[in-house]
């Protein structure tokens, strides 16, 4: 009796996990990244099995506030060789689902001056494709060199520790 209810357990916990498909690592240098929010992403057959087996492009991408609905731009998603004639433009803006209430708070954040909603990250949970969009203020030059002096003050200090740990 056991068995089977450890077997339904384990397809529940492997149905929770989440599996990344890509991140887009330039954000953090290029902008201050604030709120970070979920969203779902509307997607045509092609393009769910093409992030199964491609990594997209999220470098580029965007997103943007358009009469009540968000869309990103930019997302690249390869084509998918077997869908043939049935294949999707890898370029098309695609629809973000959220909450109503989300979406007037993001749009009225977005309205100010500099602020811009970026792609983070794109997986899979549940089964059903998410992406992380997070607020970005744009960096200037001098704050991108701050930040890399500081992350290399980091990595100095994490050096020195494990050294000294290690008795050398």
């Amino acid at each position: 009796m056991g068995g089977k209810n450890s077997s339904k357990n384990k397809q529940q916990n492997d149905s929770e996990t989440i599996v990344t498909i890509c991140r887009n690592r330039k954000a953090a240098h290029e902008y201050e990244l604030s709120e970070r929010l979920e969203c779902g992403v509307v997607l045509v057959g092609s393009e769910v099995k093409s992030l199964r087996e491609n990594a997209p492009g999220l470098d580029q991408a965007f997103a943007r506030v358009e009469d009540g609905e968000v869309w990103i731009y930019g997302l690249d998603i390869p084509e998918y060789v077997q869908a043939n004639q049935l294949n999707h433009k890898p370029k098309r803006k695609r629809k973000l689902l959220l909450h109503k209430e989300e979406i007037e708070r993001l749009s009225a954040k977005v309205s100010q001056k500099g602020t811009t909603l970026i792609p983070t990250e794109l997986y899979f949970k549940k089964g059903m494709a998410k992406i992380v969009l997070a607020l970005g203020i744009g960096k200037k030059l001098h704050d991108k060199r701050e930040s890399l002096k500081k992350a290399e003050a980091k990595r100095e200090i994490n050096r020195a520790m494990s050294r000294r740990r290690r008795g050398e």
